[in-house]
């Protein structure tokens, strides 16, 4: 016998061992998803971070990147955002480069529609719950090391400041941990609707978001993709907010 047809004998009596031993183990069928209580939860977890948040302050790096060149921003922002239940958002701009019409038509556009998305009178009509969204679990999938939910969302009526896509739910926690989508407002008239990528990661008990990505393109600026950074957050929590359930209560905002 040659040395490839011994080589090959040897395997499959490997390989014949491992099946008789019973180390390969059969595919488990996939668990049916609870649709209902998947949805519960996500309204469990948004409203709770929305009731106990009280505010918080954060530094956002905006980078700006034109026409798939990667190497080089086009412009860039550093701001401080303040956070008040009571009051919505505020800015202070600590640092920023670039052309005028970029900072103007892109960073500071964006940041004004975030302040109005959190106004105290728009912020309720806004949060990603079944009572803004229809909900649809389309499956599972991991995300960074976590098993979540796929679910997608679809806004109820034609308003402002919401998104058509997927989001991503803890499936432990109940937290929201990724956001795709598309914006239904343009954040400039020089430019067209975002398509909009967020994640977020657990801060002081609530999941805040730590990347944000928004690609938009127009007659005028030609494709063009905002990175943004969310660093050293400072949270105030209600007094006497606890975790929920398994775990801990999220929005996205």
């Amino acid at each position: 016998m040659s040395i490839p047809d011994r080589l090959h004998t040897a395997l499959f009596r490997i390989i014949a061992i491992v099946l008789v031993s019973g180390f390969c183990a059969p595919i488990a069928a996939a668990p049916e998803i609870d649709s209902a209580t998947v949805i519960q939860g996500i309204d469990r977890s948004v409203l709770h971070r929305d009731d106990n948040v009280l505010g918080y302050t954060v530094t956002e790096r905006y980078t700006v990147y034109r026409s798939g060149d990667d190497a080089h921003p086009a412009a860039q922002m550093s701001v401080k955002t303040t956070y008040a239940k009571d009051a919505g958002k505020s800015y202070q701009i600590l640092s920023e480069e670039g052309p005028t019409l970029l900072r103007k038509e892109v960073l500071e556009k964006a940041l004004e529609n975030e302040k109005l998305l959190n106004a105290p009178a728009n912020r309720a009509h806004e949060l990603i719950t079944s009572a803004n969204y229809s909900m649809t679990v389309a499956g599972t999938q991991t995300v960074d090391g976590r098993d979540c939910f796929l679910v997608d969302i679809v806004p109820r009526q034609n308003a402002e400041y919401l998104f058509k896509g997927r989001i991503w739910v803890d499936e432990r926690s109940e937290d929201i941990v990724r956001l795709e989508g598309i914006a239904t407002k343009n954040t400039s008239m020089v430019t067209g609707p975002a398509q909009v990528v967020r994640n977020y990661a657990e801060v002081d008990g609530f999941p805040m978001a730590t990347h944000a990505s928004a690609t938009v393109s127009s007659w005028l600026l030609g494709p063009t993709r905002v990175e943004i950074e969310y660093a050293g957050y400072t949270i105030t929590r209600e007094t006497g907010s606890k975790e929920q359930g398994a775990g801990k209560a999220g929005a996205a905002s």
